[in-house]
């Protein structure tokens, strides 16, 4: 299966004494930690791979990533150093499944075009837009 990959926005932050702290704003609850900055975003990428996983098995659909600057007003996240980190959404979505459909001819021309100018494949790049898609209308 193509890779599908999304780029959540978090926010590190680091406190005297401790480890480099994680949220994931877009995805409530979702935090991890690490030893140095580097650690913090690989355990961050982790954490949001269990915690979109838990979602799937729960049924519920996967958020969309927001843009850092519609977070930056929060005053929870003020101080923090801001990053974004990519996930290979084809690893949390199972074993794949062959299907069968009709789409006008122009319309995988275009499709094609698109997929193979962004490394994608026509399969991969329906699974996005379905994944978009129904992220957009869960909310």
């Amino acid at each position: 299966m193509a890779r599908q990959m999304m780029r959540y926005p978090v926010v590190i932050h680091k406190e005297p004494e401790s480890e480099y702290g994680v949220i994931v704003p877009d995805l409530p609850g979702c935090f991890s930690a690490g030893e140095s900055s580097d650690d913090a975003l690989i355990q961050a990428a982790e954490a949001i791979e269990c915690h979109l996983e838990g979602m799937l098995i729960d049924g519920e659909a996967i958020p969309l990533p927001t843009a850092i600057d519609a977070h930056l007003h929060n005053p929870d996240y003020a101080g923090g150093i801001w990053a974004l980190v990519s996930v290979d959404l084809s690893k949390l979505s199972g074993k794949s499944k062959r299907i069968n459909i009709t789409l006008p001819e122009r319309l995988v021309a275009q499709m094609d075009r698109y997929a193979t100018q962004h490394g994608q494949t026509r399969s991969g790049l329906i699974a996005e837009a379905a994944m978009n898609y129904l992220a957009g209308q869960a909310n």
